[in-house]
């Protein structure tokens, strides 16, 4: 994959991932506020103030999440982004991590 349509793609990601963290807070599923400063997404919980961090790399051509329970990297791999390490998948890794630090069960889903 090119540059170019690694950017592309981790742009309309970030994208999902915040829309539907908005539809959670419109459901009142989660208290959260999002920001977004070019390839950082800053996911904050508002009842707690914890932190999820979500970025893009482009020269390793993944996303890198910081959440509490630790720091993962998710590269693509067959159409999703799958964690280098453990083979999870990034919404499904996400849903555990948003039940956690919210303290609610979740599904965030694109």
């Amino acid at each position: 994959m090119t540059e170019s349509e690694f950017l592309d793609l981790a742009e309309a990601t970030l994208d999902a991932i915040e829309a539907s963290l908005d539809r959670l807070c419109e459901q009142d599923m989660v208290d959260v506020e999002c920001s977004r400063s070019g390839n950082v997404l800053e996911i904050e919980f508002v009842g707690n103030g914890s932190k999820v961090i979500i970025n893009s790399q482009a020269p390793m051509q993944e996303l890198w999440v910081a959440a509490r329970s630790g720091g993962f990297h998710y590269r693509q791999v067959d159409g999703k982004w799958t964690d280098t390490r453990r083979g999870t998948e990034l919404f499904a890794a996400l849903s555990e991590i948003v039940t956690e630090q919210g303290g609610a069960p979740v599904v965030v889903a694109p």
